[in-house]
């Protein structure tokens, strides 16, 4: 895969990476759609590791879309993803109603008044509620889910009961928790959850991931970047 990014704008991290992996792509072949996709790498990833028969993406940034259309033409991936550039409150101007099998985000991270903004436009957006907070992320995934459809989202752990009380409220069950940690014996940095629209209670938690082991990727991320299921 092949992909613009700005030189100096919003760059994409190994956040939507982990994200693929923990939503088991390899075995998917519904409809899915990446609620903030930036430019493009988790519709690009869904394409090449899922059998998925339709994806979309959604992102507010003008300069973003335009980015992301070209990567996907770039990659050949027209017939099979879409972009659309608009707000996530807006997300029934792209998608029908309870239509969607998968829904993918890698939403910001941090409260407007939570630590200093990074400069630009762009990578702003990426980190601050600036214009989506995590409660609008998750009516729009309520939105467009199928009764049973599953919402994977990577978040920080100290906003986790941010997650699971805000998925409760639009009926999106929290099903499987990952915490993410830098290396043994550090403290988790990322958090990555799964839940089901309208789903019985029921939370499975997952054995801690590791990123880093010795001088690079742990066996379980270098899999992942191979289009591996974490």
């Amino acid at each position: 895969l092949k992909v613009y990014q700005a030189r100096k704008g919003y760059r994409f991290s190994i956040d939507p990476f982990l994200l693929a992996g923990f939503a088991r792509l390899a075995s998917f072949s519904g409809t899915l759609v990446d609620l903030g996709c930036g430019n493009g790498v988790l519709p690009l990833l869904a394409a090449a590791w899922s059998q998925a028969r339709s994806i979309i993406g959604i992102e507010r940034q003008p300069a973003m879309v335009g980015r992301a259309r070209r990567s996907v033409a770039l990659n050949g991936l027209e017939g099979r993803v879409r972009i659309e550039q608009g707000r996530v409150q807006e997300v029934s101007r792209f998608v029908p109603v309870q239509s969607v099998d998968l829904v993918l985000t890698n939403p910001p991270f941090r409260r407007p008044e939570s630590g200093r903004i990074a400069p630009g436009d762009e990578r702003g957006a990426a980190r601050h509620e600036l214009d989506g907070s995590l409660e609008d992320f998750l009516r729009a995934a309520a939105f467009v889910l199928r009764n049973g459809g599953r919402l994977c989202l990577v978040h920080l752990p100290e906003r986790l009961a941010d997650v699971f009380c805000g998925m409760r409220a639009v009926n999106i069950e929290p099903k499987r928790v990952r915490l993410v940690h830098p290396r043994v014996g550090e403290p988790a940095n990322l958090v990555l959850v799964e839940g089901r629209r309208a789903s019985a209670p029921g939370l499975e938690v997952e054995p801690p991931l590791y990123v880093y082991e010795g001088d690079g990727y742990s066996p379980q991320v270098e899999g992942c970047y191979r289009g591996g299921s974490l």
